[in-house]
């Protein structure tokens, strides 16, 4: 979609397949590795949305969604599904959230990410000890 919006504007060949390319590869699903440094950039702007205070909020957003319950600390990720009752902000956290930092390319971006994973640890493990009532 858009090679053609480029094209029907005038873009060169080579800018759209550059914009393309920086658009297939920013989604951890698709496979294909950020190359360029635009590429790598977008990968890492769209990687960082989805950590830290915002995604955990986008977490709980979408558990409530799909119905899950507030928490569960004791959840077994290889045992529960996506899109149940055991799909909690913490279980998505556990299986991709936290796993993100270690995915980021560029200087800056891993420096955001190592900020926003470590709130992330921070509130799920005070999440984990209020639950308990430990605090």
């Amino acid at each position: 979609m858009a090679g053609k919006i480029l094209k029907a504007h005038g873009v060169d060949k080579k800018t759209i397949a550059r914009v393309i390319h920086c658009i297939q590869a920013h989604r951890f699903r698709k496979g294909a590795v950020p190359v360029s440094q635009e590429a790598r950039i977008l990968f890492d702007a769209d990687k960082l949305d989805s950590i830290g205070a915002v995604g955990i909020g986008r977490a709980f957003l979408f558990a409530g969604e799909v119905g899950a319950r507030l928490h569960d600390k004791d959840v077994d990720i290889y045992k529960t599904k996506p899109y149940t009752k055991e799909d909690t902000a913490y279980r998505e956290y556990l299986v991709k959230l936290g796993k993100v930092k270690d995915r980021i390319f560029t200087p800056e971006g891993k420096r955001i990410a190592r900020d926003r994973h470590e709130f992330m640890v921070e509130f799920f493990e005070r999440l984990n000890r209020e639950t308990d009532g430990r605090l």
